[in-house]
């Protein structure tokens, strides 16, 4: 087994790590701003939305780049 398929799983930890500290974050920043501006809900939610999507898109990314074969030496 060559080092990158050895270090897959560490590549897959980290992306979805990575992924729920940044899905995490967005989240609580959403929650923060509806408690401070409550007639902005909606609009809030949905540019959440779109930043959750686009920070799970990163990890799908990251998952499929460790499925990438490299040649071999």
């Amino acid at each position: 087994m060559h080092i990158v398929g050895q270090l897959a799983p560490l590549a897959f930890g980290l992306a979805v790590i990575g992924s729920g500290i940044g899905v995490g974050y967005v989240i609580g920043k959403t929650i923060e701003s509806v408690a401070r501006q409550p007639e902005l809900q909606g609009r809030l939610t949905s540019l959440m939305f779109l930043g959750v999507a686009l920070t799970e898109a990163l990890c799908f990314i990251a998952i499929a780049v460790a499925f990438i074969p490299f040649p071999q030496p």
